[in-house]
């Protein structure tokens, strides 16, 4: 492990760094503001799920063609642009004024740039970068992100006292500027590293177009697996107020369950990662939602307390082990001088899913229907999008 974490200590901080950060983007975050973002611009659930959902969709059908230019840029100039694509809407909604168009380009510019290219490009060098170590990497990437899970809803509950949102937000804006010259750092000695990989990987055996990787049966039978979770994780936590709200469960348990929450998904990144790294991703990735199935039972039967600490842990649990999960099955089965526009495509499309779910279970809402009518779509969901790669490799062996 000594030997790993030698390998690219700088890219590893980078990784890290630049996946926190993220999570300025993120729906969790983005969802602790729910209610004075309602107030302020007299929405309903489903009214600011459809803004929410529009902005979602436009950033993730411009992420395809953005995000695989990773391929071909230098990593620097690609995370320049898009940290400070990040700190624009953060300053925005402190200085502009409340307006509903505005609006919706503050969240297009926050998920586009936070949940769109920035965690992608934290991924996708940590995958093409880190070789047979990449599910490691991966994890240790990640591990910034769930620390922002973790942490953030706490600090946020904290802040709260003390501050209005906006202001908040500004402060999000300055640790993005502090943030700046350490990015600087640990991409220095990028030209070495980027010349280290074209050596080593010159007998690649084929750079994928996203046509190509549409037109591919194994990422249609594989895709709605790993989208999954994104749909289904995206509308739970956009919609937790009022999940919690139905529930009997008050906003200081909420950070209660956040803090589980992020604890279980560094357990299911620590895990996971060294996990994939020894097992066949086409054959792991098949209980990849076997965590989230279970927390939904939870969340469908229980109100107890106890019950939401062991729903958010599986949540993070699930959270944690999706991204080394993910990540290795696209580069076994694409390759590395691809993973770029493999990745794009596939988190563009995630980002799709994360952006349709927050409008349907909005309206589930608006039309009187309760967190178990939602818990129900999940699991029909779960069921059939892990079964589905099951008969595919079945059929697979039976015409060998």
């Amino acid at each position: 492990m000594k030997k790993f974490f030698l390998q690219d200590p700088k890219l590893l901080t980078y990784g890290f760094l630049v996946i926190f950060f993220a999570s300025y983007g993120q729906t969790f975050f983005i969802a602790l503001f729910n209610n004075d973002i309602k107030k302020i611009y007299n929405l309903s659930d489903g009214e600011f799920g459809m803004v929410y959902a529009i902005a979602t969709t436009t950033s993730s059908l411009l992420l395809i063609n953005f995000a695989k230019i990773i391929d071909f840029v230098d990593l620097r100039i690609y995370s320049f642009l898009v940290t400070l694509g990040l700190l624009l809407p953060c300053l925005a909604i402190y200085f502009l004024p409340e307006n509903i168009i505005y609006l919706f380009i503050i969240i297009f510019a926050l998920r586009f740039f936070g949940q769109g290219a920035m965690s992608h490009a934290g991924i996708t060098s940590l995958t093409r970068y880190f070789g047979k170590n990449r599910g490691k990497a991966i994890s240790i990437g990640n591990l910034g992100g769930m620390i922002g899970v973790m942490f953030l809803p706490v600090l946020v509950v904290y802040l709260y006292q003390f501050f209005d949102f906006k202001q908040i937000w500004l402060m999000c804006s300055l640790s993005i500027i502090l943030f700046l010259p350490i990015l600087y750092f640990t991409l220095s000695n990028q030209n070495e590293r980027q010349t280290n990989f074209n050596v080593s990987n010159k007998k690649s055996k084929k750079n994928w177009t996203t046509l190509q990787v549409i037109k591919d049966k194994r990422f249609i039978i594989f895709l709605p697996l790993t989208i999954s979770f994104s749909f289904i994780g995206t509308g739970l936590m956009f919609h937790q107020i009022f999940i919690f709200t139905e529930k009997g469960w008050t906003l200081e348990m909420l950070g209660t369950g956040f803090i589980f929450l992020g604890a279980f998904s560094i357990i299911g990144l620590l895990f996971g990662g060294p996990l994939i790294d020894l097992l066949n991703p086409r054959k792991a990735i098949m209980y990849l939602l076997l965590p989230i199935f279970l927390g939904i039972i939870i969340l469908f039967f229980f109100n107890n307390f106890y019950f939401l600490i062991i729903y958010m842990s599986l949540y993070g649990l699930n959270l944690g082990i999706s991204a080394p999960f993910t990540g290795s099955l696209w580069a076994e089965l694409f390759g590395l001088e691809s993973i770029g526009t493999v990745k794009a495509l596939f988190h563009a499309i995630s980002v799709l899913a994360s952006a349709i779910s927050p409008v349907v279970f909005g309206y589930i809402i608006d039309w009187g229907y309760g967190i178990k009518v939602i818990c129900i779509i999940s699991l029909i969901m779960i069921i059939f999008s892990s079964l589905l790669p099951v008969f595919f490799e079945n059929h697979e062996q039976r015409n060998k």
